[in-house]
């Protein structure tokens, strides 16, 4: 049975979500939504989540949402390849980064992401490189990680590096626009900054399908 997930462009959960199941070559069906539309207030989609959020998805008569959830009960729903671990120490070196990632990582991106998109957030520069030398502490961790692997839990690709990647594209992707861009934060180019992490990139963007997950209106804004 082909999953549904209901996501919105450019949502870094919603892209964790695809590039799972497009590295599990699973079937699904992506329901694009709007809020400016207000797809996120209808009583349709309330009736799936309280929280009016996406990504949500919906499995038969399961329903579920918060985007790392969703991964972890996909990677049940579609064995192969495992991604969140074949052994416990693999386990929980997994969650761990994922944690790392949602309680460090996400936070002091996303206030330069914010300022950067968000028309009625206004950051000073003194803000701007306070945010930016607490994402430069978790971009070296993930450098030092990379440095002697291909991921960043041992040798494969694990749920560690679908959850972080999103994250660290569309933070690099506001770090390219102003205001943030004049400041030179010190991340791109980011083979020059992260060689590690460059190369990282690179083999996310090499999985097959990962075109098919990239947000269609960052496509359009190219």
């Amino acid at each position: 049975m082909t999953v549904d997930v209901y996501w919105m462009s450019g949502s870094p959960f919603a892209w964790g979500v695809f590039l799972l199941l497009e590295v599990k070559n699973a079937d699904y069906n992506p329901i694009l939504l709007s809020a400016s539309d207000g797809d996120l207030r209808t009583p349709e989609f309330e009736a799936l989540t309280p929280r009016r959020r996406t990504p949500v998805l919906r499995d038969g008569e399961t329903v579920l949402w918060e985007s790392v959830a969703i991964m972890a009960y996909l990677d049940q729903r579609f064995p192969e390849p495992p991604l969140f671990g074949s052994s416990q120490e693999e386990t929980g070196h997994i969650w761990r980064v994922i944690f790392e990632c949602v309680s460090y990582l996400v936070p002091h991106s996303e206030e330069i992401v914010d300022g950067v998109f968000e028309d009625h957030i206004n950051l000073s520069e003194a803000q701007y490189r306070e945010a930016a030398a607490k994402v430069h502490g978790e971009f070296q961790n993930f450098e030092n990680r990379l440095a002697g692997h291909d991921w960043l839990v041992g040798d494969t690709i694990s749920a560690a590096d679908l959850v972080a990647y999103p994250f660290t594209e569309i933070f690099l992707r506001a770090c390219a626009r102003e205001p943030a861009a004049s400041l030179d934060l010190g991340f791109l180019p980011l083979e020059k900054h992260y060689p590690a992490i460059a190369g990282w990139h690179d083999r996310i963007r090499a999985i097959e399908g990962y075109d098919k997950t990239y947000p269609p209106h960052w496509r359009e804004a190219a």
